[in-house]
């Protein structure tokens, strides 16, 4: 993974990490139903950014080592696991 990609993943997890323990107190609270629903709304699109954010520092970093390295057919059957993982 690339130092900008790692620093912005680390970013990312901070901000994840924030909005959980928000929604905790909101829970802690009883706050209303409603707004804490959006909040764990924010928190998947948060998740779905930081995966988008990983998988594409996999494609530029490891997939292409590991392609140069001659392990292409371990590379195509951790992408197609990762595939129906997240199927």
């Amino acid at each position: 993974m690339t130092p900008e990609i790692h620093s912005n993943a680390m970013k990312r997890l901070a901000y994840i990490e924030g909005h959980l323990q928000g929604v905790r107190k909101m829970l802690e609270e009883d706050r209303y139903c409603v707004d804490i629903l959006k909040q764990t709304h924010a928190i998947r699109k948060a998740i779905e950014k930081l995966e988008t954010l990983l998988l594409d520092g996999h494609l530029r970093t490891c997939v292409v080592d590991g392609i140069q390295q001659g392990k292409a057919e371990q590379i195509i059957n951790e992408l197609r696991a990762l595939y129906t993982v997240g199927r």
